[in-house]
């Protein structure tokens, strides 16, 4: 008994020390990889004009990123395992960061296109290399309010990132560039910074940890090694199976569904809200505040989801709240309703995201965990280039956003159902 709560206490301890340790970091490099990725909805609100991109231009070129995104996600995925999660992040962060300065030199569709595309390309593998990673330090029970934590950098990135970007388009004609000119250089630059800042304070495994004790890294590597053979016994940890088995080419449908919503409003919202006639900066605090909520939530909900151990129901509600959500947003009218429906929305998908995340690290190991955390996310991220590109070309078919906040309702409302059809990956018994 003494020598089982001692075997806990260690562990624990482990924990906690690795929560504080890479957890920060993850969430601060993830805000910067988010923003870099998304600040082109804020720079669209000059440079459309200044550039002569139309609607379906713009939606166009900010989901041409997910092509190059996608074909590079799952090689990415595999390099990490093979190199070492240190070497190989810091490797795509300075890439993404130096791209992502690039930006600014953009001149018009074409340029656009291109640079959006070699931004996907060098920032291939960051988001599920960051969720196998997690994998290599956290045991499943608390993985989902880990994944939540580390996934609110999304939601704060646009907190803060709002105001900052509407900022900077207020530099316009500073050493004679456009203020969406230096939203790019200046958002893009501490990527390359925290991309060498990444060679120092993340550790590959806990084996080479020396800021655990030998008794808390032992501790907690037996947890993670007897989760991992539980985990084999469903039959995913190699290669073919983790490519091609029935419930992870699922769970990247279902992911589809939410990542719809997700670039679907994100890459817009920015627009959306500036329909009601409002400045820049104005629109970078108003943009914050879905943001913040969902930032909450995607903490609180997680944490409920690991306290609980149910999983289905707790991406399902929030995405049919989102679903509902966007549907009212359609057809809010003034500013104030459609902010509240804006910031319903926003929290609901989320929400779902700690949760979701949750049941492909449990079903996944080794090699397959690898590959299969990067087709699912290929799969989802996919709908990055369709969600951006179907809500320009209903915005600019019918000349107002309200068909397009109806087709994310739909997306997300199916991907609410579809989450319901899930069990535990350790309740599944599949051929």
């Amino acid at each position: 008994m003494d020598q089982d709560r001692h075997e806990h206490q260690q562990l624990a301890s482990a924990i906690r020390k690795a929560t504080y340790r890479l957890i920060p970091f993850l969430c601060l490099a993830y805000t910067i990889n988010f923003l870099d990725r998304v600040n082109v909805g804020f720079a669209a609100l000059h440079m459309n004009e200044d550039l002569g991109f139309s609607p379906a231009v713009f939606g166009f070129g900010a989901g041409i990123f997910f092509l190059g995104y996608i074909a590079f996600e799952i090689p990415s995925n595999l390099a990490l395992q093979r190199f070492g999660a240190r070497i190989w992040i810091a490797r795509i962060m300075i890439s993404w960061g130096l791209v992502a300065c690039g930006m600014a030199f953009v001149r018009g569709e074409t340029s656009f296109y291109a640079m959006r595309l070699l931004l996907g390309i060098a920032e291939a593998g960051f988001f599920p290399g960051i969720i196998l990673y997690l994998t290599y330090w956290f045991p499943a029970g608390i993985r989902a309010r880990m994944v939540a934590v580390f996934m609110a950098s999304v939601p704060l990135a646009t907190v803060f990132g709002g105001p900052l970007s509407g900022a900077l388009l207020g530099m316009d004609g500073v050493l004679g560039l456009a203020g969406w000119h230096w939203l790019f250089i200046i958002e893009g630059a501490p990527a390359v910074l925290l991309g060498f800042l990444a060679l120092k304070v993340l550790t590959d495994r806990p084996d080479s940890a020396d800021w655990l004790t030998e008794a808390e890294r032992e501790a907690l590597k037996r947890k993670l090694a007897t989760e991992a053979e539980t985990t084999k016994m469903l039959g995913y940890s190699d290669l073919g199976a983790a490519l091609t088995r029935p419930r992870v080419l699922a769970l990247g449908c279902l992911y589809f569904l939410m990542v719809t919503g997700l670039y679907g409003i994100g890459f817009w919202m920015p627009q959306v809200i500036g329909a009601f006639g409002l400045d820049p900066l104005t629109i970078g605090f108003l943009t914050a505040i879905p943001y913040l909520f969902a930032a909450i939530a995607m903490v609180l909900w997680g944490r409920r989801s690991d306290r609980t151990g149910e999983r289905r129901w707790h991406i399902a509600l929030p995405l049919l709240l989102a679903g509902a959500a966007f549907a009212w947003s359609a057809y809010s009218g003034p500013l104030v309703p459609t902010m509240i429906a804006l910031t319903l929305a926003t929290l609901g998908f989320y929400a779902a995201f700690g949760p979701f995340w949750s049941l492909p690290t449990a079903l996944l190991t080794g090699t397959g965990a690898a590959a299969g955390i990067a087709l699912v996310n290929s799969m989802g991220n996919a709908a990055g280039f369709a969600g951006p590109y179907i809500v320009g070309v209903l915005k600019q078919t019918t000349g107002s956003f309200s068909a397009a906040l109806l087709f994310l309702a739909v997306a997300l409302a199916l991907g609410g159902l579809m989450a319901l059809c899930f069990r535990n990956p350790r309740d599944l018994k599949e051929p």
